[in-house]
C-alpha cells in the first residue's frame, strides 16, 4: 500500500463514491431542464394575458396619415410615437370589425400597436400571407386574416383581438395606441405602457 493511501484512507474512497455516482448529474440535469421546458410551455400555453380596457398614457399629438392611404382593410401605416424622451415604433391599421379600443370614423375601424414585441423587444411586422404565417410560425388562423408577427422568436398577435399574444412566447399583447381623427388625417395622442412580463 502506498504512503498517500495509508495516510489518507477516506481520499480513496470518495473518488470511487464519486465515480459510482457520476452518472447523477447528468440525469438531475437532463430532469431540470424538462422541468424548466414544462413549465415554460405551461406558461406560453395558459399564461397568456388577454387586453383588458385600455389605459392610454396621454401624450404628443403624432400624424400618422391621412385617412385615404388606409384604402382596405387592413391596411397598415408604420409611424413612430413619441412619449417624453421615448420613441416607439408603431402601427396603425384599418379593420374589419370594431373593437374596444379602435376608433370608429364613418363605418371604418382603425386601431394601432406599438410594434415592439412584448418578450424580448424585436420589432413585429404584418403577416398577410397564409402560408407564411403556417410555415413561418407554424400558426393556422381560421379564418384567415393579417396578423402581426415577431420575425425573431415567433410571437403572434391579432389586432382584431386588440393585439392580445395569440402564440409564441410573449405572454402579454402589444401595447394599444390611442387615436383621434383631426381634419381628414389620423393622429395618434397616447400609449398603452409597456407590460413588465416577458
Amino acid at each position: 500500500m502506498s504512503q498517500s493511501s495509508s495516510q489518507n484512507p477516506g481520499a480513496t474512497l470518495s473518488r470511487r463514491k464519486l465515480l459510482e455516482y457520476w452518472w447523477t448529474l447528468p440525469v438531475g440535469a437532463t430532469f431540470g431542464v424538462l422541468g424548466w421546458m414544462g413549465v415554460r410551455a405551461y406558461r406560453i400555453t395558459f399564461g397568456k394575458k388577454i387586453p383588458g380596457e385600455a389605459k392610454f398614457v396621454p401624450g404628443s399629438s403624432v400624424k400618422i396619415a391621412p385617412l385615404s392611404s388606409f384604402d382596405a382593410e387592413y391596411k397598415a401605416v408604420e409611424f413612430v410615437y413619441t412619449l417624453g424622451e421615448r420613441k416607439t415604433p408603431a402601427i396603425a391599421l384599418r379593420l374589419p370589425e370594431p373593437t374596444r379600443s379602435s376608433l370608429t370614423v364613418s363605418g371604418r375601424y382603425y386601431a394601432a400597436f406599438s410594434r415592439v414585441c412584448t418578450h424580448l423587444g424585436c420589432s413585429v411586422e404584418v403577416v398577410r400571407s397564409e402560408e407564411t404565417l403556417a410555415q413561418s410560425f407554424n400558426y393556422r388562423l381560421t379564418p384567415f386574416h393579417p396578423v402581426l408577427g415577431c420575425p425573431c422568436h415567433f410571437s403572434v398577435f391579432d389586432p382584431a383581438e386588440e393585439g392580445a399574444s395569440v402564440f409564441g412566447p410573449a405572454l402579454s399583447g402589444l401595447p394599444r395606441v390611442r387615436l383621434e381623427v383631426k381634419g381628414d388625417a389620423l393622429y395618434a395622442v397616447g400609449i398603452e405602457a409597456v407590460p413588465l412580463t416577458l
